[in-house]
Parts: structure tokens; C-alpha cells; sequence
């Protein structure tokens, strides 16, 4: 934690208020959560450790009305936008597994929803018909083949909602924005030492983390790859990524959540291409944009991956399968 001179080094973050309405509960969130991990981590590993203000708070709120927090920087790390190789994804996989499982624990109450529905995706569709009945910039007329995929992959893609209701899938603490970019790596060994960005952090399903992994470590190009022809789901990477989440998972995962981990990534690779669709008929108002139709070809990156995801389902429950009667026979799959 500390600098070269002897001086400790700090994160100083505004808290976005357009993103998330509530940061006081968000940083109640965040503190609860870092102080379980705290307890929980004793091998050297890392969670990010929140500064308090000098009257013991969890943020400080400015004259501008603006709300700030402070973290410890931790040194000699570093995060990547795209798995280099299986080893990486496999590192990701492992640390937010084990994020999970140290969480399985907390103590009441329920933690706050910080950005409520983020991961419903029937609602994630009905913001993207509404946004093409609006269609403000006249955009629509731009992105048909677009439109028509996202319709195309309607069917189907409420199914993780659905058995949550139906109380086939167990609430339970999830990250919910597990892309590659939220681990940092130790620059000299290339582990896997602390999962940040802890803001989605609540009530969800561990489904939609896995799933997130699986949209972000797989791919072979970048979420904004302008030529969808390049992108594919590299089963080999997904092997590495359900071998070592399952390592870290099983003792608490439900039979039903471990037999939905090959459709999680691409429900969420689809909801992920409908938001960015949805965002790019709005005007680019949510995601921060570099370029004209840079939402557009994120989207198309997306969808291009869950057409691929979707062609090699069945080997990725295969994989999945195999794992399990592997794993298992060291120790039990868990509660059912």
C-alpha cells in the first residue's frame, strides 16, 4: 500500500449520482461487503479497504452536492480489457468465484439494490421497444438487421428471470458487472489479487456473473470490434473459465444454477447487445461513446458473440457436465 517514499497512496472516486440514485446505500453496500472480505481473506490476497472520512463516514458530500469516497491504492497491479490467454480468464474465474463464496456468509439485512432490475432482462426489452417506438434521433432505419437479431433472440432470453420466480434459482449476493476489467492482476506473477468495482454489488443471481465472465474472457476480439466476422466464443477459454469457477463454487451452488451456467453467457451477451442497441436508439445517453455508432458496433460485437455462444451450446454443457463428474468426486456438488 505504500509508495516508494514512504507515502501512502489513495483512490479518490465521485460517485456517479445519474447512474446510481442512492449512494448513501450504495456506500453502506460497499462497506459491509469490503469488511466481511476483510475478515474473511488471510493469504496475502487483496479487497479493496475504504477510507472513512474524518467524521467516520462512508463518503463525503461536497458543497456541489457531489459524493466522494476514498480507497487504498494497491500497488503493483493492473487490469486487462481482453483475456490474453486461458490462464487469464481462468485467473477471473477463480477470484470471482471466490468472491461469491466468501459472501455466501454475510450477515443480514439484505443489502441494498443499487441500480434495481440491472440484470431483468424481459424489462431490458421492454426499454428497447420503447426506444424504437420513440426512435428520438431517427436511428432506427440504421440498425434493421440489428432490431431484427435483438427480436430474434427474444424468445428465450427471460429464462434466468423466470425460474428465479418461479424459486428454481436462489437469491443470493452477486457482483453483476463481472467483465474481465473489474480484476486486477499482480504485474510480476499475472494472478488474479482483487475484484473491484464494487458498486453493482447486491441482491442478484450468481448466474449473471458467470454469465458476464463468459461474454468477456471467451471472445476473441474486443466488445467493440467493428467486424463482427472476427468475434467467436473460444471454447477452450470457457473450459478454463467453468473449470475454475466451479472449483471455487461448487460447495454452494444448487444443481439448478450449476445446469444453467452454459446458457447464463448467452442470455448475458444478449442483454448486454440489447442495451448497448437500446443506448445507441436513445442517443448515446448511458454509455460514454469515442466514436459515431460506437454503441452500434458494440452491439453487433455482442450479438455476433451470442450467435456464436448459441452455436456451441451444447459443447459447453458437455464441458460443464464433464467438470462436474470430475470435481465431484472429491467433494459434494452442494445443496439442492
Amino acid at each position: 500500500m505504500a509508495h516508494r517514499n514512504g507515502h501512502t497512496r489513495y483512490i479518490l472516486q465521485r460517485i456517479n449520482k445519474h447512474v446510481f440514485r442512492d449512494p448513501v446505500s450504495l456506500m453502506v453496500n460497499i462497506r459491509r461487503v469490503t469488511e466481511h472480505l476483510q475478515s474473511r481473506i488471510d493469504d496475502g490476497s487483496h479487497c479493496l479497504t475504504l477510507v472513512a472520512t474524518d467524521e467516520g463516514g462512508d463518503c463525503f458530500f461536497d458543497q456541489e452536492q457531489q459524493y466522494w469516497r476514498v480507497y487504498r491504492f494497491i500497488a503493483g497491479a493492473r487490469t486487462v480489457d481482453r483475456a490474453r490467454n486461458r490462464e487469464q480468464a481462468r485467473q477471473a474465474a477463480a477470484i470471482f468465484g471466490r468472491f461469491q463464496s466468501l459472501l455466501c456468509d454475510l450477515p443480514g439485512p439484505r443489502l441494498y439494490e443499487t441500480i434495481p432490475g440491472f440484470h431483468d432482462t424481459p424489462a431490458r426489452y421492454r426499454q428497447f421497444r420503447q426506444a424504437l417506438d420513440r426512435d428520438p434521433y431517427d436511428r432506427a432505419r440504421q440498425c434493421g438487421a440489428e432490431i431484427d437479431n435483438a427480436l430474434s433472440f427474444e424468445q428465450g432470453a427471460g429464462v434466468l428471470a423466470e425460474l428465479q420466480a418461479a424459486g428454481e434459482l436462489p437469491e443470493r449476493i452477486a457482483h453483476n458487472d463481472t467483465k474481465l476489467n473489474n480484476v486486477m492482476f499482480d504485474e510480476r506473477s499475472g494472478a488474479a489479487t482483487c475484484v473491484i468495482d464494487l458498486d453493482t454489488v447486491m441482491p442478484g443471481l450468481v448466474l449473471h456473473d458467470f454469465g458476464d465472465l463468459v461474454r468477456s474472457a471467451t471472445t476473441s476480439a474486443t466488445e467493440d470490434e467493428p467486424d463482427p466476422s472476427r468475434i467467436e466464443m473460444r471454447l477452450d477459454y470457457f473450459s478454463a473459465l467453468a473449470e475454475a469457477y466451479l472449483d471455487a463454487t461448487m460447495d454452494f451452488l444448487t444443481a439448478e444454477e450449476i445446469g444453467c451456467l452454459a446458457l447464463a453467457g448467452k442470455i448475458i451477451t444478449i442483454e448486454t447487445g440489447l442495451r448497448f442497441l437500446t443506448d445507441y436508439l436513445s442517443g448515446d445517453e448511458y454509455f460514454r461513446t469515442h466514436r459515431p455508432g460506437h454503441n452500434l458496433d458494440r452491439c453487433k460485437s455482442q450479438f455476433a458473440l451470442a450467435a456464436s455462444i448459441d452455436a456451441q451450446l451444447a459443447a459447453m454443457e458437455d464441458v460443464v457436465a464433464g467438470l462436474v463428474s470430475r470435481l465431484a468426486s472429491n467433494r459434494p456438488v452442494g445443496p439442492s
